[in-house]
């Protein structure tokens, strides 16, 4: 799942993808003369990550320095380089609320993992039928392998809550929903309950992660899906969103972010996304803009999307078709590669992120820019055209 690294282009923070292979910290010391003592930094050695929890820096005994000559000269893949200065996605001391996780397998997760990874403390809501199996396979292990973290630690989930962001109060729940044995042994599940128990437990957060989609009758042609098929969609896959932030606001300090993501059916035509889903993506995109403008100038947050390109999760799956969506944008997307889970993580870890300080009310497309096209170029239509296809780097005597 990791993607090809670019030579020259690491920032210290964040690189293509987070890597699921065990990573390495060493000790690597320079000599800058031979009467004074050594320096030594902290550098990883893995060729894709986000960086270590603890700030790269450097260590100067006093007195003064003679400099020697310094070469600097771009690395690719898992050659050795010393980490870059400054711009580092730093979270610690962060808290962040990610909604929607249910299993390690979709991008919920990942976005957890990056957020992590950067030292950002981690809460999570979980779709209360999806409760206990949740919190079963973390106590048993089965998420351990993937709760690995770039500097070979777990990632760590402070508190899992159950919820159920289509009820904003105890009062939307309908009877029936009461009486369901899936809802049993479970409380404070909706979207007030959730944030009024996040701030008992923790006072406030800093970031907000919207991570829920649902259409029941996503299989449908729009043409064929009913109103109530079409609120459900809109209910679960948008207004949640609305819902989640104007309830966790006030207890979010200042300069912190939100973030959902969306997907590009919002404004091109995907065959077979339907159930009002398409609807329902086009509406969270321009709630991000209203959403931005207002909760930006009364409580200095920023409220950003990510449009993430196709993904083989559980939830996709459902969908049906999501194998030919990965085929076609591996086909006609410029970048010709599987886009990972990973990338998108890194992207909310950058949002949420003091570097980007100044972004928001933006739709950050991250799906290899599959968006920028304006035709399938795997049309028979254009097989007489010399369209460049990925290639094979080869390294000449290597």
């Amino acid at each position: 799942m990791a993607a090809t690294s670019t030579p020259g282009m690491l920032m210290t923070t964040i690189n293509s993808c987070l890597s699921s292979s065990r990573n390495r910290v060493m000790t690597s010391t320079a000599n800058f003369s031979a009467e004074h003592k050594e320096a030594s930094w902290t550098r990883l050695t893995s060729s894709s990550h986000i960086s270590s929890r603890q700030p790269f820096f450097q260590s100067f005994t006093s007195g003064n320095v003679k400099f020697q000559k310094v070469v600097t000269r771009a690395v690719s893949g898992a050659a050795e380089y010393k980490p870059l200065p400054g711009l580092p996605v730093d979270l610690r001391g962060k808290r962040a609320f990610i909604a929607g996780i249910a299993d390690d397998n979709g991008y919920g997760w990942a976005i957890a993992k990056s957020l992590a990874a950067a030292g950002a403390e981690i809460l999570v809501g979980t779709w209360v039928p999806a409760l206990n199996i949740f919190e079963s396979s973390l106590r048993r292990g089965k998420f351990d392998e993937s709760r690995k973290l770039p500097d070979g630690s777990l990632m760590e989930i402070t508190k899992v809550y159950p919820l159920d962001a289509v009820y904003d109060n105890p009062e939307d729940v309908p009877d029936d929903v009461k009486a369901n044995k899936r809802y049993a042994g479970s409380s404070n599940w909706t979207v007030q309950e959730v944030v009024e128990s996040v701030k008992q437990d923790f006072g406030s957060i800093d970031i907000l992660v919207h991570s829920l989609a649902n259409g029941p009758e996503v299989s449908k042609p729009l043409l064929e899906t009913s109103r109530n098929g079409y609120l459900a969609a809109i209910s679960a896959s948008s207004y949640s969103f609305v819902s989640l932030l104007k309830h966790f606001v006030p207890i979010m300090n200042p300069g912190g972010a939100s973030i959902s993501l969306t997907y590009i059916a919002s404004e091109r035509i995907i065959p077979g996304y339907g159930g009002g889903m398409s609807s329902a993506k086009a509406a969270l995109e321009s709630d991000t803009q209203v959403l931005a403008f207002e909760a930006g100038r009364k409580h200095k947050i920023r409220v950003n999307t990510i449009s993430a390109g196709p993904l083989r999760s559980r939830a996709a799956k459902a969908i049906g078709f999501i194998d030919m969506m990965i085929d076609y944008s591996s086909a006609n997307a410029p970048l010709q590669k599987e886009l990972s889970a990973e990338e998108v993580g890194n992207a909310a870890a950058f949002l949420a992120s003091p570097l980007a300080s100044a972004i928001t009310g933006a739709v950050v497309y991250v799906d290899n820019g599959l968006n920028a096209m304006g035709v399938g170029v795997d049309s028979p239509i254009f097989e007489n055209l010399d369209i460049p296809k990925a290639m094979q780097l080869m390294i000449n005597g290597n």
